[in-house]
């Protein structure tokens, strides 16, 4: 038996931006780096005393890893409340960026460490030193992989009801963070049970690499949404199957989204029958309204309504040519 077809406006993409409420996204994303910023507190002390009775250069890198996601937290976690502050009449269109540029400075930081890792890697690579109280470093490692697990964990079911980019930034520092704990683990391991000093530098410079791909990743990210790039086409898909859903609207064209932390901005042209009555039409539009901010209650809305088949081009000198030919051109 065949399973019944679902209306594609009702089956909404799992993540991203636009799904919860500003207030309700600003409490579940400050709980989220609240944690965080703890757990970076613990790591950085207890790595810091392992470091301090080992020697370990992998310890020690892994020290100034959480050290800098501890400076990333706290940025991340004073992004978010930021982010979710409502329109003003300097920011009409909200504080939404706050949250990429709080992404920005975290792939920024992820970088210096992965430059720190590769000198400081090299170095003893050269120059191998001795890994002394080997168990002492290897059980603060044990501490730092527990609580970077756990962390992680709770992070994915944040970014999953938010879309927000400050935690998936954060969330990139310490899935790095999980890779590295276990480079610095085996390295340590090696150096002191098969006495192969250079194991410990080896990973540390295999880390930095990790950190480097990682930086790459979110700096991408980052930028992408304070350059206002579209949302994915999954996302637009469904917004256009929403504003769509009604044998009253004709068609939609030059749809235009884009995200702001927390929020996202949706402008498109409708088509509608052109000889209906004013109210008919607003009717129509705030039906369509209604429609998308049941799955995104965290959009702005900007509906320009055109008669079918008489509307006139509006916007196109923002493309070369244009993207989304339609029907609703002056004839």
């Amino acid at each position: 038996m065949n399973a019944p077809v679902q209306n594609p406006a009702e089956v909404t993409p799992q993540a991203g931006p636009g799904r919860v409420e500003p207030a309700q996204s600003q409490r579940i994303n400050a709980m989220a780096t609240a944690l965080s910023v703890g757990v970076a507190l613990v790591l950085v002390g207890a790595k810091l005393a392992g470091w301090m009775a080992s020697g370990s250069i992998a310890l020690l890198a892994s020290f100034f890893d959480s050290l800098l996601d501890l400076a990333a937290s706290v940025t991340a976690f004073l992004a978010v409340r930021y982010a979710a502050r409502p329109a003003d009449n300097e920011h009409r269109f909200g504080h939404g960026k706050a949250e990429a540029f709080s992404s920005l400075l975290q792939a920024v930081l992820v970088a210096a460490s992965a430059i720190f890792l590769f000198v400081e890697g090299g170095r003893r690579l050269v120059d191998p030193q001795p890994v002394e109280a080997g168990i002492w470093a290897l059980a603060v490692m044990v501490l730092s992989l527990v609580l970077t697990l756990g962390l992680i964990r709770m992070q994915t079911l944040v970014i999953r009801r938010t879309g927000s980019i400050a935690v998936t930034g954060d969330r990139a520092h310490y899935s790095a963070d999980l890779l590295s704990n276990l480079a610095v683990m085996g390295g340590i391991a090696l150096a002191v049970f098969a006495g192969l000093e250079r194991a410990d530098p080896v990973l540390a410079l295999f880390v930095g690499v990790l950190l480097a791909r990682s930086a790459f990743n979110l700096g991408r990210d980052s930028v992408n949404q304070l350059l206002d790039r579209e949302l994915p086409d999954e996302t637009r898909a469904h917004i256009e199957a929403l504003l769509t859903d009604d044998p009253r609207v004709l068609g939609v064209h030059e749809l235009r989204t884009r995200a702001a932390g927390p929020l996202i901005h949706i402008q498109v042209h409708m088509d509608l029958e052109p000889f209906q009555t004013l109210k008919e039409a607003h009717d129509v539009v705030v039906a369509a309204e209604l429609r998308v901010l049941r799955h995104y209650p965290a959009a702005d809305l900007l509906i320009h309504s055109d008669p079918k088949g008489y509307g006139e081009a509006h916007g196109r000198g923002f493309f070369d040519a244009d993207p989304e030919p339609h029907d609703g051109g002056a004839r």
